[in-house]
């Protein structure tokens, strides 16, 4: 298992310096002049020069890209062009608030969607599949941000409950999580529900049926133990996407995290934290997917890792 995980961690270093040149070239082909964004826009041309000096766009491409990944493994990620705080103090500030609203979103998702796939299978054929199934298929086609718009509009708005605007208390994160989830808890029901009859139908299934197993033993120790391996690699990937793709939810609640702050980024044009924060997505995507196959170990520990 350890020497797994160290080759594991060995893969990821070429891979993250590909995604890193990647991200480096293509922030470089975003207009505009970083040095004129650091100095402002009234700045004279000397301190336009400066800010260049400073900053070290001077130097020729290949030398900024060794300079950027240093102080990338170094965890200096250099200062944001607009206020000159460094980029490292801006995410952590954001992190926690993308990281309570993943969280949130996640436990109920995966709680609903894990009862209503079961559900759904246990009652193949039925009215309460058909109903389940159709209420799935609603959640993934819905967008999330049109979800977001009606949570406010039909929810928030006419109660006054809950509040549409940033982190301020508890009871804020609510209506982000559920619109955060929405779309998670569907798909999890249906792969779930897919997973479980799969593995329904295997032989051994049938044979501890035949020797006079009570139903209720095969169906928990041994259709949903073996389903939920494939289950387990969905989760995964499920919450590297509640965490990095909840730009349009974070937008739609002006919620303070990495997502919002992504965008923010992006209409400054402030280059330092958008590589930071792609370069953060990527390695939190690699992280999720090693924790995945660590644990198909724990689930099932017929599979060995090699």
């Amino acid at each position: 298992m350890l020497a797994y995980i160290a080759r594991r961690l060995l893969e990821m270093i070429p891979v993250l310096l590909v995604i890193s040149l990647l991200v480096f070239g293509f922030i470089k082909l975003l207009p505009g002049d970083p040095a004129r964004i650091y100095a402002g826009s009234d700045a004279s041309i000397e301190a336009v020069e400066a800010a260049r000096q400073q900053l070290g766009l001077n130097a020729p491409l290949p030398q900024q890209y060794v300079n950027w990944l240093g102080g990338l493994f170094k965890g200096d990620l250099g200062v944001t062009y607009r206020t000159q705080q460094p980029v490292a103090e801006v995410i952590s500030k954001s992190f926690m608030p993308t990281m309570w609203l993943a969280l949130a979103g996640f436990a109920w998702s995966v709680a609903l969607g894990l009862l209503i796939g079961v559900v759904s299978a246990l009652k193949r054929g039925k009215w309460q599949d058909w109903t389940l199934m159709s209420v799935a298929v609603g959640g993934i086609s819905m967008p999330p941000f049109w979800l977001g718009l009606l949570l406010i509009q039909f929810v928030a708005m006419p109660f006054g409950v809950f509040s549409v605007s940033g982190f301020n208390q508890p009871s804020d994160i609510i209506l982000p999580a559920l619109t955060l989830g929405a779309s998670v808890a569907a798909v999890m029901a249906r792969f779930t529900r897919s997973a479980f009859l799969e593995v329904a139908q295997e032989d051994y299934v049938r044979t501890a049926r035949s020797k006079g197993l009570r139903n209720r033993l095969v169906t928990w120790k041994h259709v949903m133990r073996n389903a939920l391996i494939p289950v387990i690699t969905m989760l995964g990937l499920q919450f590297g996407f509640l965490l990095g793709g909840s730009i349009v939810v974070e937008s739609v609640f002006s919620w303070p995290g990495l997502g919002w702050l992504l965008i923010e980024s992006i209409k400054t044009q402030d280059q330092p934290v958008i590589q930071a924060l792609v370069m953060l997505f990527v390695f939190e995507f690699i992280v999720i997917n090693l924790l995945v196959d660590l644990l198909y170990a724990v689930v099932n520990p017929a599979i060995r890792l090699r």
